[in-house]
């Protein structure tokens, strides 16, 4: 059972609406996002290009930015070296663009998910060396490859790391100590030792800061690269960053330039997959133009995305955009079956009894463990680690829940493990196959969570009656996009409400438009996408076996629920009406 929360926080509303032009209740909606004082309010709502930070506040970036001047003047070959997801990609497309806009000669590698495997190693740097390539640039990775690293510069080698995960550490009797690799300037907000005032960047939008302050120490105008901005937004949202502060700028920009976009690839994957460019938001990107950049490097190679990016004509484009559609397809029902498995084995075994869910699907594809390690964690509300067989023992993802630091834990564990990696809410990791036993049994045992760190709390902003329900109130929302984690779509609540009709919609079958009332007479049409047997389920409990039945004919006295919902404006045959979209019910 989920735990409802209503948000307190405190303000003088009135004034601060009177102050921004805006609804009370869209200033009581900003300050429930931790926005506090008229300065912050004013840079989320009117937050512009102007406002992002300088970037060579970022440690090691005056010797990053020195030692490609050198390079490029000098003539010398580069390397960059990314990651197979969409972060990862859209980084090395961005260091690619900047880099050859000044004349650099460069060229680019990225792993393959299964013969690879994440980050830097040392096939790559031997690809490179064999290419004549003395120097690299990692993007989205290279923190944690502190061997790999010593190893290049050991051949000889310059490299620059950019990146944006954790710093790897081991815990001694006189503290923690943190493992900076050898290489030649290190370029991660992360470490302990950068000032740069804002720490949840993406791997892209790192990689931007470097190439603008490239272009500003060669006396190149940074604009040329501000049509860049659009692959950082893409980056920021696939990558499943916090939209607040710089991010919060960088998506909403980026979604502006992505409606008129240049980029065949980009085009072309758009019109594929039918989403209308002039109505663009972070949704789209997260979970239709987002999971066909990553099913390259997922199901194929990561590198196809990136040719996408980089296609120069119409023709090119269309081809790869098919291509990673169809790919993305593949994947989505791949994934279901593994969905399918992963349940199968919670509710069969001693698992469900675990804090930590360890899972092992051998014949998952390991792509795939992430995103259904992060399907399981929704289902259960626990953390999750998805492991599956792999050319050498297991290899798998975690994903997290918000009282449990997944990449902490996992460090506790590191003499089980080959190889690690992550944050708080998300990791990778492999480990011989014989050590899944103790893993499970080591994290299970070593974890202090209580029963209300795993009970899902929904967070709602405010009580919203139905009859204060206004459409220019549902416009005013926009101004609080883009949304996404740590900037979510505001949840109203009403308490009572009486559902009068059901109806069952969707070429599936899947989808639940309501009539509903409250006290006061208040009429209005709901959406509910979420799983109609479910409801139905719950519904019987409620009030009775033929609950259902007397739904779907308005039979329905006193059949009283509290909801969760979000305002909106349906517009049909050229008419609008208000409605509103449940999210959770009780």
């Amino acid at each position: 059972m989920k735990n409802w929360v209503l948000l307190r926080k405190g303000g003088n509303f009135t004034e601060l609406g009177r102050r921004f032009g805006i609804h009370p209740r869209t200033a009581a909606l900003i300050r429930n996002r931790d926005i506090i004082g008229e300065d912050a309010m004013d840079r989320y709502l009117n937050g512009t290009i102007a406002d992002l930070y300088d970037g060579m506040l970022m440690k090691d970036m005056d010797k990053a930015v020195e030692i490609l001047k050198e390079k490029i003047t000098e003539g010398q070959k580069i390397r960059v070296i990314g990651d197979y997801d969409i972060d990862g990609v859209n980084a090395t497309y961005i260091l690619m663009e900047g880099l050859e806009g000044l004349g650099a000669e460069v060229d680019s590698d990225i792993p393959d998910r299964i013969k690879d495997g994440y980050g830097l190693n040392k096939d790559l740097i031997d690809r490179a060396l064999d290419d004549n390539i003395d120097t690299i640039v990692t993007c989205d990775n290279g923190i944690a490859a502190k061997e790999e690293i010593a190893y290049g510069k050991d051949m000889g080698m310059t490299i620059i790391v950019t990146d944006h995960h954790e710093v790897p550490f081991e815990d001694l009797e006189e503290g923690r100590r943190y493992l900076i690799p050898p290489a030649d300037a290190v370029v991660d907000i992360k470490r302990e030792d950068c000032p740069y005032p804002f720490k949840g960047l993406c791997g892209a939008a790192v990689a931007y800061k470097l190439i603008e302050a490239l272009y500003n120490a060669m006396g190149k105008d940074p604009e040329d690269v501000d049509y860049l901005m659009e692959n950082v937004a893409i980056a920021t949202v696939g990558d499943v960053m916090d939209l607040t502060d710089e991010n919060r700028i960088f998506v909403r920009q980026g979604l502006d330039m992505l409606k008129q976009t240049k980029n065949y690839g980009l085009a072309a994957l758009f019109e594929c997959t039918g989403v209308d460019k002039n109505h663009l938001s972070s949704y789209h990107i997260g979970f239709v133009i987002g999971p066909c950049i990553n099913a390259g490097g997922r199901l194929d190679t990561a590198k196809r995305a990136l040719e996408l990016l980089r296609a120069k004509t119409k023709k090119d484009a269309d081809i790869l955009a098919g291509d990673l559609k169809a790919l993305n397809d593949s994947r989505k029902a791949l994934t279901e079956e593994a969905v399918k498995d992963a349940i199968f084995q919670v509710e069969t075994t001693g698992l469900k009894d675990d804090k930590v869910l360890v899972i092992f699907l051998p014949e998952c594809h390991e792509s795939l463990a992430g995103i259904v390690a992060g399907r399981i964690r929704e289902r259960y509300y626990k953390p999750v680690f998805v492991l599956t067989k792999a050319e050498e023992g297991a290899k798998g993802s975690g994903r997290s829940i918000d009282a449990y630091h997944m990449y902490e834990e996992l460090s506790r564990c590191k003499n089980l493990l080959t190889k690690f990696g992550g944050h708080k809410l998300a990791a990778g990791l492999s480990l011989p196959e014989e050590n899944i036993l103790k893993l499970r049994r080591e994290l299970n045992e070593n974890t202090t969570m209580t029963k209300t760190d795993m009970t899902e709390k929904v967070l709602i902003d405010m009580q919203l009656p139905l009859e204060e329900i206004q459409e220019d109130f549902i416009e005013e929302l926009s101004l609080l996009e883009p949304f996404g984690k740590a900037n979510g779509k505001p949840v109203f609540a009403e308490r009572g409400l009486e559902f009068k009709k059901a109806r069952i919609l969707g070429k599936n079958r899947n989808v639940l438009k309501f009539e509903v009332c409250d006290t006061k007479g208040t009429y209005i049409d709901a959406m509910f996408f979420g799983d109609p047997e479910e409801f139905f389920g719950y519904l019987s409990e409620k009030y009775g076996m033929n609950s259902k039945e007397r739904l779907l004919n308005g039979c329905t006295p006193g059949m009283l629920m509290d909801i969760t919902y979000y305002p909106g404006i349906n517009e049909y045959m050229g008419r609008k009406s208000l409605q509103i979209v449940i999210k959770d019910y009780r």
